[in-house]
């Protein structure tokens, strides 16, 4: 979810590197910007390529995907629906190419991503798994080598503009906090995220984020010690300016924030199986 923060959070990406390139699924909306990013990685022609998040089950989209084969394996970012839902389909349409994701329920023919930090890929294209949970409790970035370029691969934990929701429960703000602080580490390193542009370093995106979190949490202490006792009137207050279409997702936040800052609401959280967009 983008808020009230519309703008990109660090500089535009000047362009690409060349061994990249972006497919952007046709599936754009308040959630998903301008659409899902997938994105083709290809360290030499003729060698095997890496795809990033299917994207939906639009069968445009994963035939675009395909033409770009031979591909070794796909790789997921998180399991929200606008990023894996095309998978199995890609997997046929590549003859059975093996997808990877943190979560069981989205690798298909290969072994779950549980070991980040654990280098793999092929030729002289190196991926490191970075584990990144917080948006969700799967959510994993990738740290991309090609020759003496580097590439941090998001998904929806840093969006190309605004922010993202903390989909409570399965996300976890402090979790996310964490994850924020990893990233700033990459410093002067583009940033491709799931949705939104291309950003020129990693590092600037995860602290202005960072920042962001921060201050919301400051609001929601100030809202909650002005009066609100549930995570709608804490949204009422807090996201006063987001159009009201995406306070829904809004509260997901909110849950989480209040639960890091200890406030019992006395309710029971909702689930996140309505979040079919980030």
């Amino acid at each position: 979810m983008s808020g009230h923060v519309t703008a990109p959070a660090a500089a535009l990406a000047d362009e690409l590197p060349s061994w990249v390139t972006l497919l952007r699924a046709p599936n754009p909306g308040p959630m998903t910007l301008d659409g899902t990013n997938t994105w083709v990685l290809r360290a030499a022609p003729g060698e095997p390529a890496v795809v990033i998040d299917p994207g939906p089950a639009d069968e445009g989209h994963l035939a675009a995907i395909a033409a770009h084969a031979p591909v070794g394996f796909v790789l997921i970012t998180h399991g929200h629906p606008d990023h894996t839902e095309g998978a199995p389909r890609l997997s046929e349409l590549l003859g059975g190419v093996h997808v990877l994701a943190v979560d069981p329920a989205h690798t298909i023919g290969g072994e779950p991503l549980t070991e980040p930090g654990d280098h793999f890929g092929g030729s002289s294209l190196k991926i490191r798994p970075l584990d990144t949970p917080g948006h969700t409790a799967d959510s994993v970035c990738f740290l991309v080598e090609c020759g003496d370029e580097r590439v941090v691969l998001t998904g929806d934990t840093i969006l190309g503009r605004g922010t993202t929701v903390v989909a409570h429960p399965d996300g976890h703000l402090g979790d996310y906090l964490t994850s924020l602080e990893l990233l700033s580490a990459y410093r002067g390193i583009p940033a491709l995220p799931g949705h939104g542009p291309a950003l020129a370093d990693c590092a600037a995106a995860a602290e202005f984020y960072l920042a962001h979190r921060r201050a919301r949490l400051d609001q929601v202490r100030a809202a909650v010690d002005a009066g609100a006792h549930t995570p709608g009137e804490v949204v009422a207050a807090v996201y006063a300016d987001v159009d009201r279409s995406l306070w829904w997702a809004a509260e997901w936040s909110v849950r989480a924030q209040l639960e890091y800052l200890g406030v019992s609401t006395g309710e029971s959280g909702p689930g996140v199986s309505g979040l079919e967009h980030m």
